[in-house]
């Protein structure tokens, strides 16, 4: 089922990536919806699942990048495992909490790539500082943002159920 979700989370990222990407240009430079698919994924505090997670997703936006393969793959298995160790310490359940954990997630991975970058001797396109901070908040908004909307999704179908079982009395 947590595979189900997964799969269809990345392939709302991807959907919203390319219309994205279609209508304004620097929209994958500024948004990067598939590092939060995969701390919303990791957010459970299952780290085999987190690091699977976020392989998938770095594996799917590597495609897309057209850059060297396996740049956000790796960035983004750590960042998978890295949010599920930090999800089993700590209880995040507001979406402020998510929005601080989505924020830092993006500019882990961020550096992470720039470290992979120097290191293999290549030139993806390294972000500013600047850069990698108005990356962070925005995914950290829409972290946050699907969070909650994911929340009273799940109170809303609990509520309907508590309902049904209350008619069948």
């Amino acid at each position: 089922m947590r595979a189900l979700k997964l799969g269809a989370a990345l392939g709302a990222a991807l959907l919203v990536h390319l219309v994205g990407s279609r209508l304004w240009g620097d929209f994958p430079r500024l948004v990067d919806l598939f590092v939060v698919v995969v701390v919303l994924h990791a957010l459970d505090g299952e780290t085999l699942p987190g690091m699977f997670g976020g392989l998938a997703a770095g594996l799917l936006h590597d495609a897309l990048s057209g850059g060297l393969y396996g740049l956000y793959g790796f960035a983004d298995t750590l960042v998978g495992y890295g949010t599920a160790r930090i999800a089993q310490r700590l209880v995040i359940q507001r979406s402020t909490g998510v929005f601080g954990v989505v924020a830092f997630a993006a500019a882990v991975q961020q550096a992470v790539l720039v470290l992979l970058a120097f290191l293999l001797r290549t030139d993806p396109g390294l972000p500013q500082p600047g850069g990698v901070a108005v990356r962070a908040l925005i995914c950290g908004a829409v972290g946050m943002a699907a969070h909650f909307a994911m929340r009273r999704w799940r109170s809303g179908l609990e509520s309907r159920r508590r309902g049904r079982m209350r008619r069948l009395r």
